[in-house]
């Protein structure tokens, strides 16, 4: 029962997968590009964040965050850095979400990792960084990771640190939410945090 589960759960994946990357995915002649706007550029935009590379709002924009997001992307993974967004970007940022854990990083941390959104008690709607929290967005101490890093945590994925926080000091790691629910049902556990940039 459990294989034919597990099963069914990668075969759903898959198929996510798939209509996500067809329905991004550019035609030769319609590439997107800085000054684009719509559906298109919003799931650039969501696959950027969902890979840590975009921290800004997801607003189908193609402005100046989400082409500098393109053009980090694609020279971490060694694409022509034009910041034009094509078949073979989408095809390596797809492959990329879909990726267990990282294949380059330059370290490897244990944390203590909690769990905020924007409605808990005493926190804001945005980052000290200025961005709308949502998940793929972490408070860190600037001492042990500085703001703008790329990371990707085991069990949670790749996010950002874009925040700080007042009890997030040495070891410490606050990862953001949608909602209270998602939050709470992580809870506090050690993580392993891999340092991407």
């Amino acid at each position: 029962m459990k294989k034919v589960y597990i099963a069914a759960v990668l075969a759903v994946l898959l198929l996510v997968n798939a209509t996500v990357l067809a329905a991004v995915a550019p035609t030769a002649d319609k590439l997107l590009r800085e000054g684009a706007r719509g559906e298109n550029v919003k799931m650039v935009q969501k696959l950027l964040a969902d890979t840590g590379y975009y921290a800004g709002q997801i607003d189908g924009i193609f402005g100046g965050a989400t082409l500098e997001a393109v053009r980090r992307f694609q020279t971490y993974n060694g694409l022509k850095a034009d910041g034009v967004v094509g078949k073979e970007t989408i095809a390596f940022l797809q492959r990329e979400r879909t990726s267990a854990t990282p294949n380059r990083y330059s370290r490897e941390l244990t944390m203590t990792a909690t769990a905020y959104t924007s409605e808990d008690d005493g926190n804001g709607s945005h980052t000290y960084r200025g961005n709308e929290l949502r998940r793929g967005l972490a408070a860190v101490d600037p001492r042990v990771i500085p703001l703008g890093t790329r990371l990707f945590i085991k069990g949670y994925g790749y996010a950002i640190a874009d925040d700080i926080g007042g009890a997030i000091k040495g070891n410490k790691i606050d990862l953001a939410f949608e909602n209270r629910a998602e939050a709470l049902q992580f809870g506090v556990q050690k993580v392993t945090v891999y340092i991407l940039d």
